[in-house]
């Protein structure tokens, strides 16, 4: 009898244990699951903003709204640039249409009529008087004196900087070309009348002195603003 109880009290024991160990990993599982579950909300969550479409104010839609219409309304054959990019290609057509020496350009006559007006001068100063940027001015001075029509020496004082002279056969196609030049600028004008020349002429220059005013912080007459 004794050792039947014994045995019974130790399966009875056994299965507590092994019911205890269930419980435990019933309770580790579910404790798991509690936690993993707000992880799974919150990334729901984000899913769902993400796919949301975004918020735009109203402000931004009237600025974006703004910014359609001015491109909208925005015409580059009215804008000054391009008209006078078309008037200065027309002028260099017809100077090359015109002039009687086929292989000199209108730039370069410009240079050539720079640094005949002061005898000799520097690129910086070529730069200045023509407008024409200097890596543009250096190709010219280059071609013209490859064709003998300038002559570049160095400053006596200063061995860096390049001094450029119109030679004799530079001026002799100067003399040759000013006359087909008056005759360019009038077919340039074109059927403009005499008021019309004097106000675009006036025009232009008023425009070109608006950097020189810049660089010295002057008024076009040279006097302080």
């Amino acid at each position: 009898m004794k050792n039947w109880c014994t045995s019974l009290w130790k399966f009875t024991a056994a299965r507590i244990k092994q019911i205890e160990r269930i419980a435990r990993r019933g309770a580790v599982h579910a404790q798991k699951n509690r936690r993993a579950r707000p992880h799974s909300v919150y990334s729901e969550a984000r899913l769902s903003h993400a796919c949301r479409p975004p918020i735009v104010s109203n402000s931004s839609a009237r600025k974006t709204a703004a910014q359609k219409a001015a491109a909208a309304d925005y015409d580059f054959t009215e804008q000054v640039g391009h008209l006078l990019r078309r008037a200065y290609q027309r002028h260099v057509a017809i100077f090359q249409q015109t002039i009687a020496d086929s292989q000199l350009t209108a730039a370069q006559f410009v240079v050539m009529c720079a640094v005949n007006e002061r005898g000799s001068c520097s690129l910086s100063e070529i730069v200045r008087a023509t407008a024409i940027d200097q890596a543009t001015v250096r190709g010219i001075i280059e071609r013209l004196k490859a064709r003998e029509l300038v002559a570049v020496s160095h400053d006596t004082n200063d061995r860096r900087k390049v001094v450029v002279t119109v030679t004799l056969a530079g001026h002799a196609l100067i003399e040759e070309t000013v006359p087909f030049a008056h005759k360019i600028s009038e077919q340039t004008f074109g059927d403009l009348n005499p008021a019309e020349r004097v106000a675009i002429t006036y025009l232009l220059r008023k425009m070109s002195e608006f950097d020189d005013r810049d660089e010295r912080g002057n008024t076009p007459d040279g006097e302080p603003e």
